[in-house]
């Protein structure tokens, strides 16, 4: 009976993120500071990525740290710039002043708290800020998705207002741009597809759709509000009469808040089997901010985005 047939799913995983990092190849590695990478993980990370051509690394926290991280991960330092400082926050502080020198062109999280970090980075006088607000994009290769899914932002900002909203969804449109992506498919979440005076983020959903249409957000076909499962699935959307380009075709999911972007993000890696990268927009470099339980396909899939955002940025000043 079919019934108690095993389920089979017809899926390489990881296939996506080889993809991506081939293209990446194609292109020099960037310098990047590697921050306080004292433990294996992070440490073979970066390492990882060095050896497939995503970046160049110097590595900044205290060397004899470094060393012994290397030690216990069987890996050999030779060729790597080591930049020592006496703790975590210290290198922190050094990385960022690495990159508003312009000696690197990406930061990497290493063995450290990303407020640890981010705090030099968000820093008015000596941090990395732009005129626009920084947020977190993962890239998602989700086994039940046609193709490559976006979720934002699910790390930096809690609850965003209007203006910051505006920031998250040309954020993730710039960073689709890099991979190729012309006229990505931009869906603002939430819980229904009309206006609810009641839900605030429908609201905003919609100031948002009108904001594009007046050229205050640019690259992308945007529309909400709309529900996860209209925008995940044709036939949901189908069901619902609900008449839309982007509804069960979107490319980039643009999370009410910080908690449902992060329950949204880890749902779907934990419960669909789906692979996670994802770095930070909005700085003046991008920066990796990998997960203590990122794999090595995801940190180097997350090197690869950063390589990208790089070298799609400098095409676009020439």
């Amino acid at each position: 009976p079919r019934a108690v047939l095993p389920q089979v799913h017809l899926h390489e995983r990881g296939a996506r993120y080889r993809q991506l990092i081939a293209v990446a190849q194609r292109r020099p590695p960037i310098r990047t500071a590697v921050v306080h990478p004292c433990e294996p993980v992070s440490l073979v990370g970066a390492l990882e990525a060095a050896e497939n051509r995503l970046i160049d690394p110097i590595f900044v926290g205290p060397e004899a740290k470094i060393r012994r991280a290397a030690e216990a991960a069987d890996r050999s330092l030779e060729g790597i710039e080591i930049v020592d400082t006496p703790h975590s926050h210290a290198a922190a502080a050094r990385a960022v002043a690495l990159a508003r020198g312009g000696r690197v062109e990406a930061l990497m999280k290493g063995a450290l708290h990303t407020d640890e970090l981010m705090g030099e980075v968000l820093k008015s006088d000596t941090g990395l800020r732009t005129e626009r607000r920084m947020s977190h994009v993962f890239g998602l290769d989700v086994p039940h998705y046609p193709k490559p899914l976006f979720i934002t932002d699910a790390a930096i900002n809690i609850y965003p207002d209007l203006d910051t909203k505006r920031d998250i969804v040309q954020n993730a449109i710039d960073l689709v741009h890099a991979l190729g992506i012309r006229r990505p498919k931009v869906a603002i979440l939430s819980a229904v597809e009309t206006v609810q005076p009641k839900i605030k983020s429908t609201i905003e959903a919609a100031a948002l759709c009108k904001m594009a249409e007046r050229g205050q957000i640019t690259g992308g076909l945007i529309d909400g509000p709309l529900a996860f499962d209209s925008v995940v699935s044709r036939e949901a959307a189908s069901t619902k009469a609900i008449r839309s380009a982007v509804a069960g075709d979107a490319d980039i999911l643009v999370a009410p808040d910080l908690e449902a972007g992060n329950m949204i993000a880890k749902q779907l890696i934990y419960l669909a089997g789906a692979d996670a990268a994802g770095i930070v927009m909005g700085a003046r470099v991008p920066i990796i901010l990998t997960s203590r339980a990122d794999g090595a396909l995801a940190r180097q899939a997350s090197c690869a985005l950063a390589q990208l955002v790089v070298h799609h940025a400098g095409h676009a000043n020439l």
